[in-house]
């Protein structure tokens, strides 16, 4: 990393920022910080935006992209069971209701066994690109061999599996994404990403049903299997380009420039006072310090509750499928009707998160959307009108993505540092909000159809107590931020800084956490 090189005069570009000022007031003030690296010392305030601004453009054009593509495949090679079981998955491998169910949810103990340990894998290894995309390759192959299972045993060991390496990819570039974005840039760039998941759910219905109707038979074999093999092998064809392509951490990603690095790492270090990489600690020792730092911080926990109770009601999105089935259309109308609400949802959610960076409130933007997710569980609930049953459905799946995606740009934003124990941190949160899929399938037994009513008012529950977290976390931020107003609160040791360095006393002085 290039060294930082102090100047006679001492100023703070944090200094009487809110973590609700507007992006313009802050692009005034954001480049009169004196330490900068050498490839950049020489220029002029209006020189660092135009070039921070050229920086960012360009890490958009090529990271976003591909993020979204490989996240498009990560959700089809996942979910394809929902629709394969419509092209007849059940009865040609002799499975039961509670059988399916538990094919659905074993995928999610291999995906939460991995993703603590992978983050820290991530952050110890610098090359999250060639990870990323080495667990990439092993999923697709796996999903595409799940087309050779013959029985229910079969399926819960490829299920299980491809849960374990998945698991990899999504808190691996929630934690990449950190690593290049700032506090003010975040939501948006998450929302971009989760906009994959979003667009495989639009498009996976569509895209199973040209499968399984044109290739049913075909040399011999079942449409749902040429489902998994299609879309496993697609996903394998294009690793290459995603390693190619994918930045790894700042400082070490291959076809940066000097000063692009340097601007990168500093746009991160005027934010907190330290540049966003690990201490020099390796093995138990790295693992049990940023573990430690995790699992004492409330501010964590917090955010997790938020997300854990989220994604326990967006549980009916495994079975989305399954839940438009009950309109009682035919098949292909089914797997065609999924797709507006998800549709609707590519909008909605970049929109949401984008007015969440641009005011830097996040409260609000999760809460709101919560309380529309349950207005429509209540109506998918109470009626069995075919036209308010679906439009409930669409404002489902916007509504609760909305909420559930701030709040995961929450996490880094109260965890910015140290790099680890942010990325510790947001593996945690995925580990326990992916818990719920283990157990929330058996909320939706076909026996409870149409109306599925114990899941919907469960998934109402859940909602209200996601609320309750996000206020709880709000208040504690708003209560720090008044203590840091008065001096009484270090930020210091909570961001892994040197208590006695100068250059960290003066960056922290003015930081604020967003609520």
């Amino acid at each position: 990393m290039t060294t930082m090189k102090p100047k006679e005069t001492a100023t703070t570009h944090v200094e009487n920022i809110s973590p609700n000022t507007p992006d313009e007031e802050v692009e005034k003030d954001m480049y009169t910080v004196d330490d900068r690296p050498e490839s950049l010392a020489s220029l002029t305030e209006e020189e660092m935006l135009a070039v921070e601004k050229k920086f960012v453009r360009r890490i958009d054009i090529r990271m976003l992209p591909m993020l979204m593509l490989i996240y498009i495949l990560n959700y089809l090679d996942r979910n394809n069971i929902a629709t394969a079981r419509l092209g007849g998955l059940e009865a040609e491998l002799g499975l039961t209701s509670i059988q399916y169910q538990t094919c659905v949810s074993i995928l999610f103990v291999g995906y939460i066994l991995m993703q603590i340990p992978s983050n820290m894998i991530v952050s110890k290894l610098g090359k999250p690109g060639l990870y990323l995309t080495s667990c990439m390759f092993i999923w697709g192959l796996i999903s595409a061999l799940t087309a050779t299972v013959n029985n229910f045993s079969g399926l819960v060991v490829c299920r299980f599996f491809l849960g374990f390496i998945e698991a990899v990819y999504f808190p691996g570039c929630l934690f990449l994404l950190s690593s290049w974005y700032t506090r003010k840039e975040l939501a948006l760039r998450t929302s971009i990403l989760y906009c994959g998941s979003l667009i495989s759910g639009a498009f996976s219905g569509l895209l199973g049903a040209a499968i399984m109707e044109n290739m049913n038979g075909l040399r011999g074999i079942s449409g749902w299997k040429w489902l998994f093999i299609i879309e496993g092998s697609f996903t394998v064809l294009v690793v290459p380009f995603a390693w190619w392509i994918l930045p790894d951490f700042p400082s070490t990603t291959r076809w940066l420039s000097q000063q692009e690095k340097d601007i990168a790492m500093y746009r991160l270090q005027r934010e907190v006072g330290k540049a966003d990489v690990d201490s020099e600690l390796s093995g138990l020792e790295f693992v049990k310090k940023n573990l430690g730092l995790v699992i004492k911080d409330p501010k964590v926990w917090l955010v997790a509750g938020v997300n854990f109770f989220n994604v326990a009601a967006a549980g009916v999105t495994n079975f989305f499928p399954s839940v438009v089935q009950t309109l009682n259309f035919s098949r292909t109308m089914t797997l065609v009707l999924t797709c507006p609400p998800y549709l609707l949802a590519t909008i909605l959610v970049p929109l949401n998160s984008w007015h969440a960076d641009k005011t830097g409130e996040r409260l609000y933007h999760i809460i709101v959307p919560f309380s529309v997710t349950i207005a429509s569980f209540v109506i998918a609930a109470a009626t069995l009108n075919t036209a308010a049953r679906y439009f409930a459905m669409c404002i489902m799946i916007s509504s609760i993505y909305m909420g559930f995606v701030v709040t995961l740009t929450w996490m880094s934003n109260t965890i910015p540092r140290p790099a680890a124990k942010r990325g510790v941190a947001i593996a945690l949160m995925n580990c326990l909000s992916n818990t719920t899929s283990i157990w929330n399938a058996y909320l939706y037994p076909k026996s409870a159809a149409p109306r599925y009513a114990p899941a919907m008012a469960a998934n109402s529950g859940f909602l209200l107590v996601a609320i309750g977290c996000a206020v709880m976390l709000s208040l504690k931020l708003r209560k720090i931020n008044k203590k840091l107003d008065k001096g009484e609160y270090n930020l210091m040791k909570e961001f892994g800084l040197d208590e006695e360095d100068p250059e960290g006393v003066v960056a922290t002085a003015g930081y604020r956490y967003v609520y």
